[in-house]
């Protein structure tokens, strides 16, 4: 069985791991080689001039009628062809080769009568040295190597994980919390130095907090205009009521009432900015619920109950919720209009052009509709902000045949928000 990853692992960390790794060991092979290179050559040098100089010490006791001294020898069996080759050319030469199974330091030189005369000089130290250098040369950069990588991993690990805690908070930031911050305490400290991970943290930290800022001073304008046009038109709802009956007073109050209408959208939209709304839950049957929006909303609106179930919920937000998507699609959209209840699933289906495609990929934005379409924009906010509280998901989406399809899907539970502040 695979097992995962820890988050920090991502794929920077691993090719800094890898890219560390094959640097060390670049690093480690080429100072060994350059190490070993000269160690040998001091090694093999200085055997070579130590057989060298016996050579020469030897060829004079030769010339001198002496006998060969102790490791020197005319033609001994042991001296290897090539080197033999050399001496008996006229010229003299060194080579390692074995003697006795030894290794050891080879020097021949010419004698006449196309004979050599040959030194061999213990070999086994040096032999033994350059073994105990590359072990030593292997066993330290593997070491270097293991500590090397380890310290880059660390150093690479409180790089990321300070990187997935900074985009972590970016994707709760775009979730709509926009008290989320970073805090890197780099950022937070202005003594230490500031490297590209605190400077991304702090950029962020004043993102959310200039955009947490503009949002309060929208939801704070909506409350107060809001509230501010409830006054007069409740006078102007009065002052309507007391006209003479007739065509004009009929368009007056048609629009003060689409007025009052706007202005208790706007109402509920701030509620919902605020985050002070209250569930108050209770147990409803689904299919029963829909028919009873759809003969409050005086529509022609298909209701099909394709299985029943009951929900814990609160009745006046999902009533709400349905008839701003039957009232939405009897405005912009074209009949026949069906409602459908299967489970915990409500469909509203029509059969107009469908949802304009800004929609459909950014979700409902207040005031902002179609050109020549009517309404403000607002009852798709609503709906989407009144299942938020109710612990539903909302989607809206077109039909592959044409017209628009909003789903709201229920919780089989009870939110957890219920009888607190959402």
């Amino acid at each position: 069985m695979r097992r995962a990853l820890p988050r920090w692992a991502g794929p920077l960390a691993l090719k800094t791991a890898v890219f560390i790794t094959v640097m060390c060991c670049a690093l480690a092979a080429l100072l060994g080689i350059l190490v070993h290179v000269q160690v040998t050559d001091q090694t093999v040098g200085q055997a070579r001039e130590l057989a060298l100089r016996r050579l020469a010490e030897a060829t004079e006791a030769y010339q001198a009628g002496e006998s060969p001294r102790r490791h020197a020898g005319v033609d001994p069996e042991q001296l290897p062809g090539e080197l033999r080759r050399l001496a008996v050319s006229g010229e003299r030469g060194t080579m390692v080769a074995e003697h006795d199974g030894r290794p050891a330091m080879w020097a021949a030189g010419p004698l006449d009568g196309g004979r050599a005369l040959a030194v061999w000089v213990d070999y086994s130290q040096g032999e033994r040295t350059i073994d105990g250098l590359d072990r030593a040369i292997v066993w330290s950069s593997g070491l270097a190597i293991g500590t090397t990588l380890l310290l880059g991993a660390f150093a690479v690990t409180r790089v990321t994980r300070r990187l997935h805690t900074t985009a972590r908070v970016a994707r709760r930031i775009s979730a709509g919390d926009l008290d989320a911050r970073v805090e890197d305490p780099r950022a937070r400290d202005r003594t230490r130095p500031q490297d590209e991970v605190a400077a991304v943290a702090a950029a962020l930290d004043t993102m959310a907090a200039s955009l947490q800022g503009k949002l309060l001073a929208e939801q704070r304008f909506t409350a107060d205009v809001a509230h501010e046009l409830r006054t007069p038109l409740t006078g102007l709802h009065a002052a309507a009521e007391l006209l003479p009956p007739g065509r004009p007073t009929e368009l007056v109050r048609d629009r003060v009432a689409a007025l009052r209408t706007l202005t208790e959208d706007l109402l509920e939209i701030s509620r919902l900015d605020a985050g002070r709304e209250r569930l108050e839950l209770d147990t409803e049957w689904l299919g029963e619920l829909a028919r009873r929006v759809v003969r409050g909303s005086g529509t022609d609106t298909e209701v099909v109950v394709v299985r029943e179930t009951a929900v814990e919920t609160d009745r006046r937000r999902l009533e709400r919720v349905l008839g701003n998507l039957v009232a939405n699609a009897h405005r912009h959209g074209r009949g026949p209009v069906t409602l459908t209840v299967d489970g915990p699933v409500v469909t509203v289906r029509d059969h107009g052009d469908g949802f304009p495609q800004y929609l459909v990929a950014h979700g409902p934005q207040r005031f902002r509709t179609e050109s020549g379409s009517k309404g403000h924009g607002l009852g798709l906010t609503i709906a989407l902000g009144q299942a938020e509280v109710l612990g539903a998901r909302l989607e809206l989406s077109n039909a592959p045949e044409g017209g628009a399809v909003a789903r709201l899907t229920l919780p089989q539970e009870a939110p957890a928000t219920a009888g607190g502040v959402t």
